[in-house]
């Protein structure tokens, strides 16, 4: 490699907030500037269309029930996403040289290799005239990987300008809180290869559990810092039901849908009491996946970056921290000059070039695929 590409990345996450954009200029390796990054909303009658159609695919077979549905759909998502590029690049007076379209997941299951992003790679390329590289995951799935996460091999070129600029040693780790909560364990890029150090896991619930109980309890869409848990109080009975029901068979080899879970175990608590009690169950999740990460690390990790809209949510931070005996440092990555809302649009940007190299996005230290592997379908439709 060596050629720098400037490139646009698109981020829908579950958590059907709306589409973050980001430009870079890297390429697809060591070299990582971002240039420029805009959050576009999606609109009420949008969000509740997703939610709906999210809600019923429950397996394989649904993606073919509601197919035309699902087609409609991926049309109007589609063409929000054309409008959020045009905008991007009109406001931004910049030129890309290729699109990292991720869309928006509304099924995954690594076990009947199924993931199903909502986005048409081929129509955003012949709308914007851009070259678009999208369906980064099948590749990973139908070669033994999970099909998630994927940004671990951008966290790691994070991570190695942070010690690179600031002199923070390694091991640093990212936790990324998103709809789903994923870590990935870092290295020093100079052993990167030569030692695989490079891990990641999906560790459980994000926001996912917490916004959907907002969402569904009153006319909010998430809890703004986590004030509505802070002032309720956590039914320790029911959380640690809970937790007896979702971690016994646990594994960290397999990725996760937001289907995975469920608020269930919270019906009938007040807003503030199920927020607070939820809450302290996505904490515990994470609190356990940042201990596993640590008993893989021969250096004792007390210090954790986070990124992800989860890092704003103060009562999820301090119920993480409190799972642990000793102290443990979890600063935004926002204190090292990123922009934590940003970080995974600026992910897709990247692995978009490093597609268009036709080299790995995805090891089997962080996907458990059987080797190191490209993905995405790259499209020039114009």
């Amino acid at each position: 490699m060596g050629k720098i590409y400037t490139a646009m990345g698109l981020m829908s996450g579950t958590s059907l907030d709306g589409i973050d954009v980001s430009i870079i200029e890297s390429d697809g390796n060591r070299e990582f500037l971002p240039i420029y990054d805009k959050y576009f909303e999606y609109d009420e009658e949008l969000i509740n269309k997703i939610l709906k159609i999210r809600e019923k695919i429950t397996n394989t077979e649904d993606l073919n029930s509601y197919s035309d549905e699902i087609k409609d759909l991926e049309r109007d998502i589609t063409l929000f996403h054309v409008e959020a590029v045009k905008k991007t690049l009109e406001i931004s007076k910049l030129s890309v040289d290729i699109i990292g379209f991720h869309g928006q997941t509304i099924f995954h299951n690594p076990e009947t290799k199924t993931t199903k992003q909502l986005g048409d790679g081929r129509l955003l390329s012949q709308l914007t005239k851009k070259k678009v590289v999208y369906n980064f995951r099948q590749n990973d799935l139908e070669n033994g990987g999970q099909g998630a996460p994927l940004t671990p091999i951008f966290h790691n070129v994070l991570a190695n300008k942070i010690n690179k600029k600031f002199k923070v040693e390694f091991p640093i780790n990212i936790l990324n809180i998103g709809g789903i909560a994923n870590i990935t364990i870092t290295s020093d890029w100079n052993d990167l290869w030569i030692s695989n150090k490079l891990y990641a896991y999906d560790v459980g619930p994000g926001n996912c559990l917490i916004d959907e109980w907002i969402r569904k309890n009153s006319k909010k869409k998430y809890d703004n810092e986590g004030l509505l848990a802070k002032s309720g109080k956590t039914d320790k009975l029911v959380l640690n039901q809970a937790l007896e029901n979702f971690t016994e068979n646990f594994d960290y080899n397999k990725s996760l849908d937001t289907k995975d879970f469920s608020i269930f175990f919270a019906k009938g608590l007040s807003l503030e009491n199920g927020a607070a009690t939820i809450t302290d169950f996505t904490a515990a999740f994470i609190a356990n996946g940042m201990s596993y990460a640590q008993s893989l690390s021969k250096k004792r990790i007390y210090k954790w970056l986070v990124c992800g809209g989860g890092r704003k949510n103060e009562y999820l931070l301090e119920s993480i921290k409190d799972n642990f005996e000793q102290k443990i440092n979890i600063d935004p990555i926002d204190i090292y000059e990123m922009n934590g809302d940003f970080i995974e649009s600026q992910a897709f940007a990247f692995l978009a070039i490093r597609s268009l190299e036709n080299v790995p996005i995805s090891f089997p230290s962080t996907t458990r695929c059987k080797k190191p592997l490209t993905g995405g379908t790259i499209v020039e439709n114009f």
